[in-house]
């Protein structure tokens, strides 16, 4: 704790030195205020029907008390609050003060508000060619339509009988052809506000705002009249979205980030805005909710020429290859199989949560037919399959969904006038015999059966030979033997 001598002891209610006094009234006199001037003016008393404030100079400034009121009709104002009033006139001993010249003034003033890009005060009192008539000071102006506000005016008849402010574009002919501006007094205020709001926007601020525009690419949101931001398609929702009318409309209200504001050399600033953000990412609770092995539902959100996106939660989406779609079926189009919207099982295969990718299996989410292949096939075993396929090499025989067998042309010839078993097309039936199985190569490879485990001459030489008929006719009546037996 610092000490003090006698002589250093500050004294407890010190008055103002003649210097400080002096530097003070200098500093007053060096502001220099003209008519036209918007200045900030602190209140220092309030009268019946006058306010007095400190103007920051040697003269104190006076307001009408009505000019103050609130649209209710209140005075809102106590002693010290700050306001931001028009210079109306500078006088020896006052400065009238207004928000706008109002009906308390004559030509002169509104000359002098002309000159002075000084707001006036005027009620709209009819609608006409091309605008309105509006009174001020018992004066008629001239406000075009397109200068009553900063859109289209879709009902002009509302504005009749309300009172605004105004800013005098023309004056002429000793002010019997005045014209006037709202649109100007908005652009203005809203400049104003865009320039505060500006000055404490920064990357990471939570935001409202209103949905103004929709574009394929994004949506515009207004965070204050008259400054947008564009929300990327990207950034609306962590879901896979196809257009942003799917889940914005124009209006609504909600809530944003700032994720990136780039200065521009002229206008506004182009702010890049995120909805998705202000929720939490889901992939942050991803570990809680799926791991590797589970059979979960999901839904097909789009799909791709090298398979299909699954949506398991809010923002998590997975893929299915082309490879993982069906063990029954070859698949070289996924739209052949599955379509968007469609509700899937589906196995998690592999997550990866650097680069949030999921790996997703709807074929072993339905059971690998392989699996019962040890239990239900045996060497030598006689059944009947389907010709799925012809190769170079020989058949591919279908013998349940999802399970080929391999009938090589070593086989078939051994088996006699092979060129009557290589006329057979796909899709026809055929009794086989399983020659070997190999299942952890998902292979089996089959023969053909002969009659008493014959060859087909064998068999064909025992018919009469006074009924001789085709091969292929043989053949049948070989096959429906064995499947008699």
């Amino acid at each position: 704790m610092p000490s003090f001598s006698e002589e250093e002891l500050p004294a407890e209610d010190a008055e103002p030195s003649f210097a400080d006094l002096l530097d003070s009234y200098s500093s007053k006199i060096t502001r220099n205020i003209e008519v036209g001037n918007k200045i900030s003016c602190r209140i220092i008393s309030i009268g019946k029907d006058s306010v007095f404030l400190d103007t920051g100079t040697q003269i104190d400034g006076v307001a009408n008390r009505a000019d103050l009121l609130n649209s209710k009709g209140e005075f809102p104002y106590t002693i010290g609050d700050v306001v931001e009033l028009y210079v109306v006139s500078v006088k020896e001993d006052e400065i009238l003060l207004s928000k706008a010249i109002s009906g308390s003034g004559d030509n002169t003033l509104l000359n002098e508000a002309y000159h002075n890009a000084i707001p006036v005060n005027g009620k709209v009192v009819e609608q006409c060619k091309g605008g309105f008539h509006v009174d001020i000071h018992h004066t008629r102006a001239f406000c075009p339509v397109s200068q009553m506000d900063l859109s289209y005016i879709e009902n002009p008849e509302s504005f009749i009988g309300q009172s605004f402010d105004f800013l005098i574009l023309q004056f002429e002919e000793r002010g019997k052809n005045i014209v006037v501006s709202r649109r100007e007094l908005l652009k203005q205020d809203i400049e104003d506000k865009k320039g505060l709001f500006l000055e404490t926007l920064s990357v990471g601020s939570l935001c409202t705002g209103r949905v103004s525009r929709i574009m394929p690419y994004g949506a515009f949101v207004e965070l204050i009249p008259g400054l947008t931001g564009l929300v990327p398609i990207s950034e609306i929702s962590w879901s896979h979205i196809e257009k942003p009318e799917d889940v914005l409309k124009a209006d609504d209200t909600l809530q944003v980030v700032v994720t990136a504001i780039q200065p521009r050399p002229e206008g506004d600033p182009k702010i890049a805005l995120s909805i998705k953000q202000v929720l939490d990412n889901p992939w942050s609770h991803i570990s809680d909710q799926f791991h590797v092995g589970d059979r979960v539902k999901g839904r097909i959100t789009r799909l791709a020429p090298f398979g299909a996106f699954v949506e398991l939660a809010p923002g998590i989406d997975g893929l299915v290859h082309l490879s993982e779609i069906s063990y029954t079926r070859r698949v070289n189009r996924p739209e052949d199989f599955l379509r968007p919207g469609e509700q899937v099982y589906v196995l998690i295969k592999e997550i990866d949560l650097l680069k949030k990718r999921i790996s997703l299996s709807i074929k072993d989410a339905e059971g690998d037919p392989w699996m019962d292949v040890p239990e239900k096939y045996k060497t030598g075993q006689t059944l009947e399959g389907m010709i799925q396929k012809r190769e170079k090499w020989g058949y591919i025989v279908t013998l349940e969904p999802g399970v080929v067998g391999i009938l090589p042309l070593s086989r078939i010839r051994s088996a006699g006038q092979p060129s009557a078993i290589e006329s057979l097309k796909p899709g026809r039936a055929m009794t086989v015999v399983i020659d070997e199985i190999k299942p952890e190569e998902r292979r089996i490879t089959l023969r053909l059966d002969a009659p008493e485990d014959d060859n087909w001459q064998q068999y064909s030489a025992q018919k009469s030979p006074r009924s001789v008929g085709t091969f292929g006719d043989k053949l049948q009546q070989a096959l429906d033997l064995a499947k008699s037996r």
